[in-house]
């Protein structure tokens, strides 16, 4: 029998000790080349895209000498003014790729010997980063499941038996609860996208997916208006969960990753982030056949292709 990618030395090209052996000049080098690749990490000036720089090597910053502009190579990016070395950076990218169901907030900021303000706005910045592969804005196309799950929004019960209230009445509940709707093809992308209620996705389903593709779907009622503009193949779950083919079997392991993400690492997702963590689990999804080195390089090539987030500023978030 053959054995796992996941299991063999293909899957593992790249260590923390590497990363770390190597040290603060190698890892500024690959963000430079990752940033740069098309002139193998010599400079370009962002203002007026002139290739003629001066290294200013005491500040690691650069000088165009067109325009005059000094810049860095973090400069426009998600790691615009950041502080970290580019080592930890290295690292902490390379931490986030091989958790491949996510990472908790506590245990990266011990990793790494930072706040945990820094590791939660930095992890948060980083999904930015995977969200440009996965929200693309393409069609989908070829045979696509769809299916939808719901998250968060737990109500804790009273202590005692008469004061608890019957938490499935929408009164006593508190609002917080979300869906996750999932298309995904069966051979190609995980398009996460997060609503209210699961019928939503009807919508979802015809801004994103081709009308010449083919839809596997539940039982659930709201999916029947996808007759309309789809062949679809329906699966009964309280009879059986694959039929010759007929399943949604591949939507079912993505909300199975994020499950396992939301309560077993982070424990409670605000609603108002779920789309961000709903991304992360559909890249890693995407990409869980292939070895953490490329993994870490791609995310590092996104992360420098990233203008400056607008809603990850600094190194913590919190209403004025």
């Amino acid at each position: 029998m053959a054995q796992h990618f996941l299991l063999s030395a293909r899957s593992r090209t790249l260590s923390l000790r590497s990363i770390y052996k190597a040290g603060e000049e190698a890892a500024y080098r690959v963000f430079c080349e990752m940033r740069w690749p098309e002139t193998e990490g010599e400079a370009i000036c962002p203002r007026c895209g002139c290739f003629e720089t001066y290294n200013i090597t005491t500040r690691r910053k650069f000088k165009c000498k067109g325009c005059h502009h000094q810049f860095s190579v973090t400069s426009g990016t998600i790691f615009a003014s950041r502080k970290m070395a580019f080592v930890d950076l290295l690292a902490a990218i390379c931490i986030l790729v091989n958790a491949s169901k996510g990472v908790s907030m506590i245990q990266l900021s011990r990793d790494l010997d930072c706040q945990y303000k820094t590791a939660f706005v930095l992890a948060h910045k980083l999904r930015e980063a995977m969200a440009q592969e996965v929200q693309t804005g393409e069609v989908l196309t070829g045979h696509v499941e769809v299916d939808g799950a719901y998250f968060g929004g737990h109500v804790r019960p009273e202590n005692r038996k008469e004061d608890r209230k019957d938490r499935r009445l929408k009164e006593n509940q508190n609002g917080k609860r979300r869906v996750v709707v999932v298309m995904r093809e069966r051979i190609g992308r995980t398009l996460p996208k997060v609503v209210k209620a699961e019928a939503e996705g009807v919508a979802l389903v015809s801004e994103n997916v081709d009308r010449m593709s083919t839809l596997s779907a539940d039982e659930a009622s709201h999916w029947d208006l996808l007759h309309a503009g789809w062949v679809v193949d329906r699966i009964n779950h309280s009879e059986v969960y694959s039929d010759h083919g007929k399943h949604t079997n591949m939507a079912e392991s993505f909300f199975s990753r994020l499950r396992r993400m939301v309560l077993g690492q982070h424990h409670h997702v605000s609603p108002q982030y779920l789309h961000q963590y709903a991304n992360h689990a559909a890249w890693l999804e995407d990409n869980r056949r292939t070895d953490n080195g490329t993994l870490t390089r791609t995310l590092v090539s996104n992360a420098m292709g990233a203008n400056v987030s607008r809603q990850w500023k600094g190194y913590w978030q919190r209403a004025a």
